[in-house]
């Protein structure tokens, strides 16, 4: 069996392979191999990745089934101990595998580690998606040591100390085979955005705990499937968002907390609206209404999930508020919080 698979996912991406997987190519050693799962691509990609020969292993989607579900085809056929999942379009550095590697080795709780994540197009700043590890609030709002909502830190050594986190970036995630597979991997029914942090909550219910690895660095250049300001991002994000608070949440009164994350919803719409983008705000309702339409099979996956509660449980609020830390007490850095 293979030690470490890292595995690409892809649709369409052509441009990033070419970009970025010969700096895969050029820091992942044998015994440790290369996948890309292509998402049904109709681009060049197929033809890219089969014009490198045995450098690279290709595992093919019949259909795009998104981020959640392409991965957990491609993770379910691919026997290895640890799987790296690694977007196209991130650029790893010299020596970034290693320092991963030895962290999950060193400890057997721990299931799922990132490294820094630091924005391509300027790196020394940390990168939106993930950047030191990231966090979650009661209320669900996810934010990074390094990113808290849209404001990035520059990166000047202040996050280098190993830690704990509550999610590791689906960007770049080194993760144990087996833990996925028990947990049940990424929810499918997501197609992309919020899963990896569902995943992670739900590997902390089962007792496991999950770090971030200063020690190893990649440079991320973000929205490379679906930019910032996207409609359909902004339907996947409101959606799934609601979607993992019924799965996951451990008060009892859950459905308040959806309540009122519902309410914050409509006033992030209010704000679409006056800022001339109402095609944000129609995606924040067309969410509500999926969300709807799911909620009846999400209560039987709250239920269902209960299983995990036996292990301890390790999820840590920190703070229980962003939204106020942020916007009420003007905290803009996570050293602050």
């Amino acid at each position: 069996m293979t030690r470490v698979a890292v595995v690409i996912l892809n649709y369409n991406g052509e441009d990033f392979l070419r970009r970025f997987l010969p700096s895969v190519l050029a820091n992942v050693s044998e015994p440790d191999a290369v996948w890309v799962a292509d998402n049904a691509s109709t681009d060049g990609s197929v033809n890219y990745i089969l014009s490198l020969g045995e450098q690279v292993h290709l595992h093919q989607n019949k259909t795009n089934l998104g981020f959640a579900g392409g991965y957990n085809e491609a993770i379910a056929a691919i026997e290895a101990e640890y799987i790296l999942l690694l977007n196209s379009d991130v650029e790893v550095s010299a020596g970034f595998l290693p320092p991963l590697l030895a962290a999950l080795e060193a400890d057997s709780n721990l299931v799922a580690v990132q490294p820094k994540v630091l924005a391509h197009h300027n790196k020394s700043l940390f990168e939106y998606a993930g950047a030191a590890g990231g966090y979650l609030d009661k209320l669900g709002y996810p934010y990074c040591k390094g990113r808290i909502f849209d404001v990035v830190e520059p990166d000047t050594g202040q996050y280098n100390t190993p830690s704990q986190v509550f999610w590791t970036s689906g960007a770049a995630m080194l993760i144990r085979r087996e833990a996925y597979l028990e947990v049940g991997g990424l929810d499918a029914h997501f197609f992309a955005h919020m899963e990896e942090i569902d995943l992670c909550w739900r590997l902390q219910r089962a007792g496991y705990t999950l770090g971030y690895v200063p020690e190893s660095t990649v440079y991320h250049v973000g929205g490379g499937t679906l930019q910032t300001g996207s409609p359909k991002k902004t339907f996947l994000n409101f959606r799934n968002s609601l979607a993992m608070l019924v799965k996951n949440h451990p008060s009892k009164a859950w459905p308040l907390v959806i309540f009122t994350r519902m309410l914050l919803d409509g006033v992030a719409g209010l704000k679409f609206l006056t800022e001339g983008k109402p095609n944000l705000t129609w995606a924040i309702l067309r969410a509500h209404g999926a969300f709807y339409g799911w909620l009846p099979r999400l209560i039987q996956e709250r239920k269902a999930l209960k299983k995990f509660n036996a292990q301890p449980h390790t999820t840590v609020w920190k703070p229980s508020s962003i939204l106020q830390a942020f916007y009420l007490q003007g905290k803009k850095k996570f050293s602050e919080l």
